[in-house]
């Protein structure tokens, strides 16, 4: 079996230190049991580490690293937990990661990342089919100045409304969608959900998790900042969080760009949304719903998946063409306190069907290249 080969890094020892712990069968005894390291986690769901190679790093996080690797003769993406031994882990971080492997098993769904196995001792692993695409964040990194076709961002929004209704209908609130989370078939051409390390299960949540530029405002509030305070929230920020994810499919710029973490908080608290004067009617309208201050004003993702889908087929009817450019962030005013949620969508599903015979062509502006700078962290 290989080891890391990652320069500059100390291979990572897939096997524990006393060799007794080899029952002989060519599994480990602690793998088998699924209830190692204080993490309890059904055996079914663990693998033998004999069976898997790690090769070169795909990407760096605080909390993990991915490798590109093998299991067997199959190739896979494996996020090695950090610390990289089991004993250095937190028990929050041994609850996260159990909690993680548990969801990962139980979704299976064309737009979620396919769940392989994990390992607990003597480094807590997830092991998952390997995306060679990259991150979303990365394509739209790769891509600038220029924006996605408008037909391929709608596409790739369909893709990721379809993958968190079905989280929504078991139950499961991701907390964490962004365009790094988001990852590419080899093709480009197809999403698929991954990073289920903040994902809950439905219930009132009041631990703040996400990224700023991502969040919604019930997450926060200026209040809660200074007294250290957690607002309730549920599956609604999910919504919220793909509406920006959104905006940026369609304008290829960051929300808040140039602002810091707290310099959003407040701008959100306050409404502050991006603009989406240049964009084309229907999805401002959708945007604006989506991101609504009330979470019950914010339509469900079956809702947002029938409006992204009638307004792509009027797309193709007519063979719109887009400019490769569009976009630029601006502060918006407050948006309404009537926002379109639910029942708006739903009757304006039924308008775009009469789309067809009428032109849309959206209007367009150029982005500036200071648009494009970016405060995440860079990708291997």
């Amino acid at each position: 079996m290989a080891e890391s080969g990652v320069s500059g890094r100390e291979p990572i020892n897939l096997y524990p230190v006393n060799p007794a712990d080899n029952n002989g069968s060519g599994t480990h005894g602690h793998v088998q049991e699924g209830d190692a390291g204080g993490i309890k986690i059904p055996a079914a769901l663990l693998i033998d580490l004999n069976h898997i190679s790690i090769g070169s790093i795909i990407s760096e996080g605080r909390h993990s690293i991915f490798y590109q690797g093998l299991y067997k003769t199959m190739s896979v993406a494996i996020k090695v937990i950090q610390p990289d031994k089991t004993s250095a882990v937190s028990p929050e971080g041994k609850d996260k990661f159990r909690r993680e492997v548990i969801m990962l098993s139980k979704i299976k769904h064309e737009n979620f990342v396919t769940f392989i196995g994990a390992s607990i001792e003597p480094t807590m692993m997830i092991v998952t089919e390997l995306l060679r695409g990259g991150s979303l964040q990365k394509y739209l990194w790769d891509i600038r100045p220029s924006c996605p076709d408008l037909q391929l961002s709608i596409s790739f929004a369909l893709d990721i409304s379809r993958v968190m209704a079905h989280l929504h209908a078991n139950g499961i609130i991701h907390r964490n969608l962004k365009p790094r989370n988001l990852l590419l078939t080899e093709d480009q051409k197809k999403l698929k959900l991954a990073n289920f390390r903040l994902a809950r299960e439905v219930e009132k949540m009041t631990t703040e998790a996400g990224t700023y530029r991502y969040m919604a405002p019930e997450m926060y509030s200026p209040d809660t900042l200074q007294c250290a305070g957690k607002k309730h929230y549920d599956h609604k920020v999910d919504v919220y969080s793909f509406s920006m994810v959104l905006w940026e499919l369609l304008t290829n710029c960051m929300p808040f760009k140039g602002r810091n973490n707290i310099q959003i908080v407040y701008a959100v608290a306050k409404k502050v949304r991006p603009s989406v004067d240049n964009l084309p009617k229907d999805i401002g309208i959708l945007l604006q719903s989506c991101w609504a201050e009330d979470p019950a004003s914010r339509p469900e993702f079956m809702v947002i998946t029938n409006s992204l889908s009638n307004f792509l087929d009027t797309l193709r009817s007519q063979q719109i063409t887009p400019p490769q450019v569009f976009g630029i962030e601006q502060e918006k005013k407050s948006v309404a306190s009537d926002s379109a949620g639910t029942h708006h969508l739903m009757e304006k599903c039924g308008e775009m069907e009469g789309m067809k015979s009428r032109s849309s062509t959206p209007r367009f502006l150029s982005c500036f290249d200071d648009c494009f700078s970016n405060d995440e962290p860079k990708m291997v």
